[in-house]
């Protein structure tokens, strides 16, 4: 029969064995391989950095405006109006009759002044024949030359107030002319201020916009300004979508002091849904360049900057910070921070971190 062993036995046997366990394994280490790393699961598509010629734009926000907005209105007060025939948005052309005004006591004041000319032309005829009746007989002595220089006074005067009396008549003729108002030029009636029944005071009834022209007025920066001329084009969206296309007519030669910008005018042949009134973003073409592009989707924002992975040594991927200009359609120009010729990282970029071992699969780049 064996003896149990005691608690002091059992705890030194237990060492011995955990001992001989380390030892067996560091063996093991010491005489085998270490196992090689995880491969990389990060596989990406590359492509080159390259040079392009692109369209320059200096994009920037504008309203759009009437060319020319003409105020309307007539030349009569304490009239009434008889009827208003256009509405707001209504094309009119040159001549056409938009308002008219009570015309019954313009009548009457045209026919006072046909009759005053009418009597004033009859007592001038009177005092020609007095005149020349007088005349023959100061030649016979029949009477004296104080009562001719009378009949001669009296046919000046009796002139004179002829001469009043038609200018009396046009002047009535020109009011009753005032009673329809006409458009100076075609245009689009764009607001109306007037309603039939309503006395008129002066002041506006009607407002054109001239020959129907629209423009784009544009706030652009002084540093901007010398790339810009007249005759360069502006594309602009409606607000469909739709694009719209404007001709730069003129560029203001004064800056603005407080915001040190200036303002750009560009016709609009073709508006389109372009209301004045309304805001549009307008691209402004300034010529060619050449310039380093890499694709829209090989840049990635981190902390508000943006950012490419470039390829590097090893299979790993290099962070790089950049300059970004505007987009040019699928790709962005690339003002600093990449070389044209060197290897980014297309499709992939936003899963990748600084030094990431990848996989490159695809791409034009090798």
């Amino acid at each position: 029969m064996s003896l149990p062993m005691s608690p002091r036995i059992l705890r030194s046997a237990a060492i011995a064995a955990l001992a001989l366990a380390s030892l067996t394994v560091v063996g093991c280490s010491r005489g085998g391989n270490a196992p090689p790393p995880a491969a990389s699961s990060l596989t990406v598509t590359l492509v080159v950095a390259e040079r392009r010629s692109i369209e320059r734009e200096i994009v920037a926000s504008g309203s759009v405006a009437a060319w020319q907005e003409m105020s309307l209105g007539v030349e009569l007060a304490g009239i009434r109006v008889a009827n208003v025939l256009v509405e707001p948005g209504d094309r009119v052309s040159a001549g056409q009759p938009l308002v008219e005004l009570d015309r019954r006591t313009l009548d009457v004041q045209a026919r006072q002044a046909d009759a005053s000319l009418a009597q004033a032309a009859a007592n001038a005829e009177l005092a020609v024949s007095q005149e020349n009746r007088g005349k023959s007989l100061l030649e016979r002595n029949l009477i004296s030359t104080n009562d001719f220089e009378v009949l001669r006074a009296n046919r000046a005067r009796a002139e004179a107030q002829r001469t009043a009396a038609e200018a009396e008549r046009d002047a009535a003729r020109l009011r009753l002319g005032f009673a329809t108002l006409r458009a100076p030029d075609a245009g689009i009636i764009s607001a109306r201020n007037v309603q039939p029944g309503q006395v008129v005071a002066g002041g506006e009834l009607l407002r054109l916009i001239r020959r129907g022209r629209l423009e784009w007025r544009a706030q652009v920066a002084e540093n901007d300004l010398p790339r810009i001329k007249t005759g360069a084009t502006v594309d602009l969206r409606g607000p469909g979508g739709e694009a719209v296309q404007g001709v730069i007519r003129a560029v203001s030669p004064a800056l603005d002091p407080q915001t040190r910008t200036a303002l750009v005018y560009a016709d609009l042949k073709q508006p389109g849904a372009l209301r004045a009134g309304m805001f549009a973003e307008g691209r402004l073409r300034v010529g060619q360049a050449e310039v380093t592009v890499v694709p829209r989707q090989s840049v990635v924002f981190r902390d508000g900057y943006p950012y490419v992975f470039v390829m590097g040594e090893g299979s790993k991927v290099v962070q790089r910070r950049i300059s970004s200009g505007p987009p040019q359609g699928d790709f962005i120009e690339v003002l600093s921070g990449v070389k044209a010729g060197e290897r980014v990282v297309a499709r992939g970029a936003g899963f990748l971190s600084d030094s990431d071992i990848v996989k490159v699969v695809g791409g034009n780049a090798s």
